[in-house]
Protein backbone atom coordinates (compact mmCIF):
# COMPACT_ATOMS: atom_id res chain seq x y z
CA UNK A 1 0.00 0.00 0.00
CA UNK A 2 1.07 2.90 -1.15
CA UNK A 3 0.68 7.47 -0.37
CA UNK A 4 2.32 9.46 -2.85
CA UNK A 5 0.07 12.47 -2.54
CA UNK A 6 -1.56 14.08 0.49
CA UNK A 7 -5.10 13.21 1.43
CA UNK A 8 -6.50 16.17 3.07
CA UNK A 9 -4.74 19.54 3.95
CA UNK A 10 -6.09 21.90 7.21
CA UNK A 11 -4.62 24.89 8.66
CA UNK A 12 -1.36 23.68 7.32
CA UNK A 13 -1.47 20.34 8.30
CA UNK A 14 -0.79 17.75 5.14
CA UNK A 15 -1.95 14.59 5.76
CA UNK A 16 -0.66 11.90 4.15
CA UNK A 17 -2.45 8.88 5.56
CA UNK A 18 -5.05 8.21 7.70
CA UNK A 19 -6.86 5.44 9.32
CA UNK A 20 -8.09 4.37 12.81
CA UNK A 21 -4.83 3.60 13.83
CA UNK A 22 -2.70 6.01 12.53
CA UNK A 23 -2.15 9.34 10.96
CA UNK A 24 0.88 10.35 8.87
CA UNK A 25 1.75 13.73 8.30
CA UNK A 26 4.29 15.87 6.04
CA UNK A 27 6.04 18.09 8.34
CA UNK A 28 6.89 21.78 7.28
CA UNK A 29 10.24 22.65 8.08
CA UNK A 30 10.05 24.98 11.56
CA UNK A 31 7.41 22.91 13.14
CA UNK A 32 8.54 21.41 16.25
CA UNK A 33 6.43 17.41 16.88
CA UNK A 34 6.24 17.98 21.23
CA UNK A 35 6.35 20.45 23.14
CA UNK A 36 9.42 21.96 24.01
CA UNK A 37 10.69 24.73 25.80
CA UNK A 38 10.20 28.04 23.13
CA UNK A 39 6.43 27.23 24.19
CA UNK A 40 5.69 26.95 20.24
CA UNK A 41 2.56 25.40 19.41
CA UNK A 42 3.67 21.99 18.45
CA UNK A 43 2.66 19.14 15.64
CA UNK A 44 1.31 17.13 17.69
CA UNK A 45 -1.19 19.83 19.02
CA UNK A 46 -2.23 20.90 15.89
CA UNK A 47 -3.25 17.23 15.05
CA UNK A 48 -5.26 16.32 17.73
CA UNK A 49 -7.07 19.39 17.01
CA UNK A 50 -7.59 18.15 13.31
CA UNK A 51 -8.75 14.77 14.52
CA UNK A 52 -11.17 16.47 17.59
CA UNK A 53 -12.65 18.53 15.05
CA UNK A 54 -13.12 16.03 11.89
CA UNK A 55 -14.56 12.95 14.32
CA UNK A 56 -16.26 15.16 16.38
CA UNK A 57 -14.52 14.35 19.25
CA UNK A 58 -15.30 15.96 22.66
CA UNK A 59 -12.98 15.95 25.56
CA UNK A 60 -9.20 14.58 25.45
CA UNK A 61 -8.20 13.40 22.15
CA UNK A 62 -5.18 10.20 22.06
CA UNK A 63 -2.51 10.65 20.01
CA UNK A 64 1.08 9.21 20.71
CA UNK A 65 4.01 10.72 18.92
CA UNK A 66 6.23 7.73 17.58
CA UNK A 67 9.56 9.70 16.33
CA UNK A 68 10.84 13.24 15.73
CA UNK A 69 12.15 15.29 12.56
CA UNK A 70 14.55 18.42 13.65
CA UNK A 71 12.91 21.38 13.60
CA UNK A 72 13.88 22.71 10.51
CA UNK A 73 13.77 19.26 8.55
CA UNK A 74 10.69 18.39 6.72
CA UNK A 75 8.84 14.82 5.64
CA UNK A 76 7.07 12.14 7.00
CA UNK A 77 5.81 12.15 10.80
CA UNK A 78 3.70 9.65 11.54
CA UNK A 79 1.41 9.34 14.63
CA UNK A 80 -0.52 6.83 16.62
CA UNK A 81 -4.07 7.00 17.48
CA UNK A 82 -4.15 4.29 19.86
CA UNK A 83 -2.05 3.07 22.72
CA UNK A 84 -1.85 -0.24 20.84
CA UNK A 85 -0.65 1.08 17.85
CA UNK A 86 1.95 3.62 19.69
CA UNK A 87 3.14 0.32 21.71
CA UNK A 88 3.78 -1.64 18.26
CA UNK A 89 4.85 1.07 16.24
CA UNK A 90 7.89 2.29 19.58
CA UNK A 91 8.85 -1.58 18.62
CA UNK A 92 9.00 -1.45 15.40
CA UNK A 93 11.19 1.69 15.24
CA UNK A 94 13.12 0.45 18.01
CA UNK A 95 14.20 -2.87 16.28
CA UNK A 96 14.62 -0.92 13.21
CA UNK A 97 12.24 -2.64 11.56
CA UNK A 98 11.53 0.45 8.93
CA UNK A 99 12.84 1.84 5.74
CA UNK A 100 14.01 5.54 6.16
CA UNK A 101 15.00 7.49 2.86
CA UNK A 102 15.73 11.26 3.31
CA UNK A 103 17.05 13.45 0.81
CA UNK A 104 19.32 16.09 1.04
CA UNK A 105 20.94 19.13 -0.27
CA UNK A 106 24.63 20.04 -0.18
CA UNK A 107 26.51 22.70 -2.20
CA UNK A 108 30.16 20.32 -2.07
CA UNK A 109 29.82 17.53 -3.83
CA UNK A 110 30.51 14.22 -1.67
CA UNK A 111 34.18 13.05 -2.23
CA UNK A 112 32.08 9.49 -3.92
CA UNK A 113 29.11 9.33 -5.85
CA UNK A 114 27.67 6.81 -3.43
CA UNK A 115 29.38 5.46 -0.43
CA UNK A 116 28.28 3.97 3.51
CA UNK A 117 29.11 6.28 6.30
CA UNK A 118 29.87 4.60 9.74
CA UNK A 119 31.38 7.35 12.62
CA UNK A 120 30.54 7.40 16.44
CA UNK A 121 28.44 9.91 16.80
CA UNK A 122 28.86 12.23 20.42
CA UNK A 123 26.60 14.15 21.60
CA UNK A 124 26.60 17.74 23.39
CA UNK A 125 23.51 18.22 24.93
CA UNK A 126 24.36 22.07 25.76
CA UNK A 127 25.39 22.80 22.17
CA UNK A 128 22.29 20.41 20.44
CA UNK A 129 24.99 19.16 18.75
CA UNK A 130 26.43 15.93 17.65
CA UNK A 131 29.89 15.14 16.85
CA UNK A 132 30.93 12.86 14.59
CA UNK A 133 34.14 11.05 15.01
CA UNK A 134 36.15 8.06 13.16
CA UNK A 135 36.90 6.22 16.07
CA UNK A 136 34.93 4.93 18.93
CA UNK A 137 34.80 7.62 21.94
CA UNK A 138 33.41 7.76 25.33
CA UNK A 139 29.63 7.86 25.70
CA UNK A 140 29.77 7.51 21.67
CA UNK A 141 26.77 5.51 19.41
CA UNK A 142 27.82 3.73 16.18
CA UNK A 143 25.89 5.77 13.14
CA UNK A 144 25.56 4.17 9.91
CA UNK A 145 24.15 5.45 6.98
CA UNK A 146 24.24 5.02 2.84
CA UNK A 147 23.98 8.00 0.01
CA UNK A 148 23.97 8.30 -3.31
CA UNK A 149 24.17 11.19 -5.66
CA UNK A 150 20.51 11.55 -7.32
CA UNK A 151 20.73 14.95 -9.32
CA UNK A 152 22.96 17.43 -10.27
CA UNK A 153 21.68 20.75 -9.94
CA UNK A 154 23.53 24.31 -11.07
CA UNK A 155 25.17 24.65 -7.94
CA UNK A 156 23.91 22.17 -5.84
CA UNK A 157 23.68 18.20 -5.72
CA UNK A 158 20.94 16.14 -4.41
CA UNK A 159 21.67 13.03 -2.41
CA UNK A 160 19.40 10.25 -1.54
CA UNK A 161 20.11 9.06 2.20
CA UNK A 162 19.38 5.43 3.80
CA UNK A 163 19.60 5.58 7.06
CA UNK A 164 20.67 2.01 9.44
CA UNK A 165 20.48 3.98 12.59
CA UNK A 166 18.41 6.63 13.86
CA UNK A 167 20.73 9.28 15.97
CA UNK A 168 20.80 12.28 17.35
CA UNK A 169 21.42 14.73 14.21
CA UNK A 170 23.01 11.93 12.27
CA UNK A 171 22.74 12.62 8.94
CA UNK A 172 23.47 16.39 9.69
CA UNK A 173 26.93 15.19 11.89
CA UNK A 174 27.87 12.66 8.66
CA UNK A 175 27.32 15.04 6.07
CA UNK A 176 29.03 17.71 7.64
CA UNK A 177 32.25 15.43 8.43
CA UNK A 178 32.79 14.37 4.71
CA UNK A 179 32.71 18.36 4.09
CA UNK A 180 29.08 18.38 2.49
CA UNK A 181 27.10 20.05 4.95
CA UNK A 182 23.38 20.49 3.93
CA UNK A 183 22.14 23.95 2.43
CA UNK A 184 21.31 25.90 5.14
CA UNK A 185 22.60 24.05 7.99
CA UNK A 186 25.41 27.09 9.89
CA UNK A 187 25.09 24.31 13.06
CA UNK A 188 27.39 22.47 10.63
CA UNK A 189 29.01 23.99 8.64
CA UNK A 190 27.08 25.45 5.81
CA UNK A 191 28.04 28.88 5.29
CA UNK A 192 24.52 30.75 5.73
CA UNK A 193 21.20 30.10 7.00
CA UNK A 194 17.88 29.81 4.87
CA UNK A 195 16.00 32.68 5.05
CA UNK A 196 12.78 30.52 6.79
CA UNK A 197 15.17 29.28 8.89
CA UNK A 198 14.97 25.90 7.16
CA UNK A 199 17.77 23.46 5.94
CA UNK A 200 17.52 21.86 2.64
CA UNK A 201 16.94 17.96 4.44
CA UNK A 202 13.64 16.25 3.60
CA UNK A 203 12.03 13.12 5.18
CA UNK A 204 11.12 11.55 1.91
CA UNK A 205 9.51 8.05 2.51
CA UNK A 206 9.40 5.84 5.02
CA UNK A 207 8.65 2.14 4.74
CA UNK A 208 6.83 -0.17 7.40
CA UNK A 209 4.62 -2.77 8.22
CA UNK A 210 1.17 -1.77 9.86
CA UNK A 211 1.26 -2.06 13.42
CA UNK A 212 -2.41 -3.81 13.51
CA UNK A 213 -3.51 -4.45 9.56
CA UNK A 214 0.12 -6.03 8.74
CA UNK A 215 0.32 -4.71 5.46
CA UNK A 216 3.30 -3.03 4.39
CA UNK A 217 2.91 0.83 3.78
CA UNK A 218 5.18 3.17 1.64
CA UNK A 219 4.46 6.75 2.41
CA UNK A 220 6.32 9.51 0.13
CA UNK A 221 5.77 12.94 0.84
CA UNK A 222 5.30 15.88 -1.43
CA UNK A 223 9.21 18.39 -1.03
CA UNK A 224 8.45 21.88 0.40
CA UNK A 225 7.10 24.32 -1.97
CA UNK A 226 11.06 25.73 -2.85
CA UNK A 227 12.43 26.67 -6.19
CA UNK A 228 15.29 24.42 -5.54
CA UNK A 229 13.19 21.78 -4.41
CA UNK A 230 11.39 21.76 -7.28
CA UNK A 231 13.71 21.60 -9.41
CA UNK A 232 14.61 18.07 -7.58
CA UNK A 233 11.07 16.23 -8.12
Amino acid sequence: MSSKKIISTKDNLQVLFEDNHLLIVNKRAGDIVQGDKTGDKPLSEVVKEYIGEKYNKPGAVYLGVVHRLDRPTSGVVVFARTSKALSRLNKLFAERETEKTYWALVKNEPPKPSDRLAHYLKRNSKQNKSYSHTNEVPDSKKGILHYQVIKKLDNYFLLEIELETGRHHQIRSQLSAIGSPIKGDLKYGFDRSNKDASIHLHSRKLTFVHPVKKEKLTIVAPLPIDPLWKACD
